[in-house]
């Protein structure tokens, strides 16, 4: 198979973030990806290849998008920390003073908080959700505000795979009055020039990229046993009560914890931000007080629904050099990545915001072998 062409940007001095990257499609089996840098709010990377479908048929362009799953998690966080830089929020209160219906089952206790760094206990619901329910926000918020936690809240830390984007969007929503879709767009991506999405437009479907499943692995969650607690979490938006992830279902409903649809230009450019203190070209996003607030490690040790260690601050996992969240030599570096590897991640240490994503899931939901070689050379580069 002939060398794959990359196309776009890259500054002198980042010629082997460059090499890396091709690397990928030679050595790792890479279907179609972009992968882009901002360093102290400029660009230095802005590249992508290969294909945007399985057969293909469609080359990855300059302006194709893609499901992000759950690095959607981190610009949801992003939107959260808005609300408290504006004063609008207080993490430390009760979800139910701005959700009341939330206080049902015991959980009137349960801070803020406890949603963002996912030890609230509320992974997955025990009702049956209809067909097509996990698609719609008025269903899967009242089975949540309904459900019991399955541990006491606070007292372990279990990944709310799914559930924590209806968790913390009710919030933003209650609070805003905007879904967590139309705040993110209107108050993130807009001013940004950034193109992310939760809740995608019809007329965005030409230019998205096909999610291709890793082999033997159609659907989150797959391999669990299927009652596990992984397993209901994992798959709670998968049909029959979602759709299958290349839908239009699924691309149009708002999953503010697994359907963001971006390219990593936008990722790059808000962890970008995020990383110098919160503004780049002038739009300032957070506070430097915020962003220490949700940046900062809440909680750490084994999450007992993906069994493995991991440090996470109140939306945002932790890199840990040398683990497996190892995001460069920072331990402070936090950012979020997506099933199947897509990643973006601010280093506030090099001021660096990086943002890949790709087609080809690969299998688990942690590690991702692409990362290392792009990340390795990035830092070789600073």
């Amino acid at each position: 198979m002939p060398e794959t062409i990359i196309h776009g940007e890259t500054e002198p001095g980042f010629a082997p973030v460059r090499e890396a990257f091709q690397s990928l499609f030679r050595d790792q089996g890479e279907v179609g990806s972009a992968l882009c840098l901002v360093l102290d709010g400029r660009t230095v990377v802005d590249i992508w290849g290969g294909s945007a479908d399985a057969a293909r048929t469609r080359p990855w362009q300059r302006d194709t998008i893609v499901n992000v799953y759950s690095t959607t998690k981190g610009i949801t966080a992003v939107a959260a920390a808005m609300l408290v830089d504006r004063g609008l929020l207080d993490v430390e209160a009760p979800v139910a003073n701005y959700w009341p219906e939330f206080a049902a089952a015991g959980k009137e206790r349960i801070p803020v908080k406890w949603l963002l760094s996912h030890e609230a206990g509320l992974p997955a619901v025990d009702a049956s959700i209809p067909p097509g329910g996990a698609l719609d926000w008025g269903t899967m918020i009242a089975l949540l505000a309904a459900q019991k936690p399955a541990w006491e809240p606070g007292k372990a830390m279990g990944y709310h795979a799914i559930t924590y984007g209806w968790l913390v969007g009710e919030v933003i929503r209650r609070v805003t009055g905007k879904t967590p879709g139309q705040f993110v767009r209107d108050e993130i991506a807009k001013p940004l020039g950034a193109d992310f999405f939760i809740g995608l437009p019809e007329e965005e479907d030409a230019r998205t990229a096909d999610i291709i499943p890793p082999a033997g692995q159609p659907a989150l969650g797959g391999g669990r046993a299927p009652d596990s607690l992984a397993a209901r979490a994992l798959g709670i938006a998968s049909p029959p009560a979602g759709a299958p992830v290349n839908s239009r279902a699924w691309r149009a409903a708002e999953l503010p914890a697994a359907n963001g649809h971006s390219d990593a230009r936008a990722l790059a450019r808000i962890y970008g931000a995020l990383a110098r203190g919160g503004e780049i070209d002038g739009v300032r996003l957070l506070g430097q007080p915020a962003i220490d607030r949700f940046a900062a490690e809440a909680v750490s040790g084994r999450d007992c629904v993906l069994d493995m260690d991991v440090r996470r601050t109140l939306g945002f996992i932790l890199s840990t050099p040398g683990g497996r969240y190892h995001w460069g030599p920072n331990p402070r570096t936090f950012g979020h990545s997506g099933a199947g590897g897509s990643l973006g991640f601010a280093d506030p240490g090099t001021r660096l915001g990086f943002g890949y994503v790709m087609n080809q899931m690969s299998a688990g939901l942690s590690a991702d072998p692409r990362w290392a070689p792009m990340i390795d050379a990035v830092y070789r580069c600073l």
